[in-house]
Parts: C-alpha cells; structure tokens; sequence
C-alpha cells in the first residue's frame, strides 16, 4: 500500500508497466454500492492519477478497468501501456504478443512525486 485515507487505498500492482489499484476500505462489490463520498474520492484519483502518469511516463494510452471477478472487493486499475509492452494493443490479461522492451522511468520516483499530489 502507497497511500490510505478514511475511504480508500491505493497499491502497486507489480509489472513490467506502471500500474496501480485504487481500493475501498470498505469491503463493497459494486460500483453502485458506494457512498457519493465514496465515488468522487475514487474519480478525483483515477483523474490525478492519469494526469500524472501521462506527464512522467508519456504512454501511449492509460487503460483504466474495475472489474472484481477474482476479487469481489471494488477496486480500480490505471495502467500506463506502451506499444513495446508485451501484451500491447491486448489487455495486460489477455494473450502475451511479444517480449517487452521497455526502458521507462523509475517507478520510484513516480510514485515520490505522485505521493507530493496526494498531499501526504
């Protein structure tokens, strides 16, 4: 975990690209269980987010999915994808079409400076 506040959580989802999870600490399966409070926490994130992995990582696209099939707890994914990733243009679950040759920035660092927007 990176980052807590009273309604959610954020984790690192281990990779070859930049990828995090924003969760509830409420245990809830739907996005239509949330609290309003809840919802504009989770947008107001993924928006900050995808900014700024936009501006450090200069991705070819962000992909963004809530999904909770494997774990019904709701949570959120925002990916930095790149055509040189290795799954690029399919999804990061889908079938594997290359080795991925990527040299990104440190994910560290990212991570540093997205901790500053959060204002921890």
């Amino acid at each position: 975990m990176i980052y807590q506040n009273n309604l959610i959580y954020i984790e690192i989802h281990q990779s070859e690209i930049p990828w995090l999870k924003i969760f509830t600490k409420r245990k809830i399966k739907e996005f239509s269980e949330a609290s309003l409070e809840e919802k504009t926490e989770i947008f107001r994130l993924l928006d900050l987010i995808e900014k700024e992995m936009i501006n450090y990582f200069n991705p070819e696209k962000i992909n963004i999915a809530q999904f909770g099939n494997y774990l019904p707890h709701l949570h959120w994914h925002i990916m930095a994808r790149f055509k040189e990733d290795s799954y690029f243009p399919e999804h990061m679950w889908g079938e594997k079409q290359r080795e991925g040759d990527l040299n990104l920035p440190s994910l560290d660092l990212f991570i540093r400076k997205l901790l500053k927007k959060l204002k921890i």
